[in-house]
């Protein structure tokens, strides 16, 4: 097993979440070419529930009631709300304006494990979040140069998503400790997965756009890779850092994800200006005293 109680790896796994999150936006954009968002969500919920069926089914009667009741919690917003509102929000913004504001993230936590959650931080880690929310803060101002009013509107919803991750951290980290990531993972998804099988299948026009808008099934294996990759195996890595380390912590690779969108923006013809780089260099500040000793209690 990856040794997760090391600094450096900690590092790498916050940066391989953030490539494969930060290039699930563009992913999600070449999905929207054929698919709704509502049939992309129901889709990356059903794939992840079929990946982990095998490795939950048989540990269901381990699981207490509570323990049950909190993860289905977990389920619901920390996977099933957040992806249809990111994915939402993409039929006005670029994918790299989305991954921006999905920055927000570790301060939604440390709101959150605060007023909620009795959580305690330092000053390194306040301070980091603080400059990383201005990085973020300043990427935002820059792209908004060519957004129109139906975008703004719409930026609010990947707000709410980040906050919808941000309380799915707190409770995973405070309630869920006990239980292994893989289990938490599997079991979230066992339980919103049959649903949106039934709403995929019986409710949306899934099917037809599948064998009509999508003929080379290009955008199909998009949005797979989206599910399998993106979705399943980064959600149980996430899973894994976040009892690994702390909520603030595991929080920070949303500072690292837009860094990435932009990246993947850049290649597919959007804008990149010298000022983005200058504040995603403000963004890499943050996630560095982020990820300095803390209290014990975070």
């Amino acid at each position: 097993m990856f040794d997760l109680s090391k600094k450096i790896n900690q590092l790498f796994v916050l940066v391989f979440l953030a490539l494969i999150w930060g290039s699930s936006f563009i992913l999600m954009k070449k999905g929207l070419r054929s698919y709704t968002p509502i049939e992309i969500t129901l889709y990356r919920v059903l794939i992840v529930f079929i990946v982990f069926l095998p490795f939950c089914i048989n540990k269901l009667k381990k699981v207490t009631k509570k323990d049950f009741f909190i993860i289905s919690i977990t389920g619901i917003v920390g996977s099933a709300i957040p992806y249809f509102l990111f994915i939402k929000a993409q039929t006005y913004i670029d994918s790299s304006l989305n991954g921006i504001l999905n920055s927000i993230t570790p301060l939604f936590t440390i709101l959150f494990g605060a007023v909620f959650f009795s959580q305690k931080f330092n000053l390194k880690t306040i301070t980091g979040v603080i400059i990383g929310l201005v990085g973020a803060v300043g990427l935002i101002l820059v792209a908004n140069n060519n957004i129109n009013t139906n975008a703004l509107l719409y930026s609010i919803l990947p707000l709410i998503g980040s906050a919808c991750y941000a309380l799915n951290l707190n409770i995973i980290k405070l309630y869920l400790s006990h239980i292994s990531a893989l289990l938490i993972t599997g079991i979230s998804f066992l339980i919103i997965g049959p649903i949106s099988s039934y709403f995929l299948m019986a409710k949306t026009d899934f099917i037809v756009h599948l064998l009509q808008n999508d003929t080379n099934y290009l955008n199909f294996i998009y949005i797979n890779v989206l599910g399998i990759i993106g979705t399943g195996l980064a959600v149980w890595i996430f899973n894994l850092l976040i009892k690994e380390t702390s909520s603030v912590f595991a929080s920070s690779v949303t500072y690292l994800i837009p860094i990435v969108a932009i990246v993947w923006g850049v290649a597919d013809g959007e804008n990149f200006i010298f000022l983005e780089g200058l504040f995603c260099g403000v963004i890499f500040t943050g996630v560095y005293l982020i990820r300095q000793p803390s209290s014990k209690t975070n």
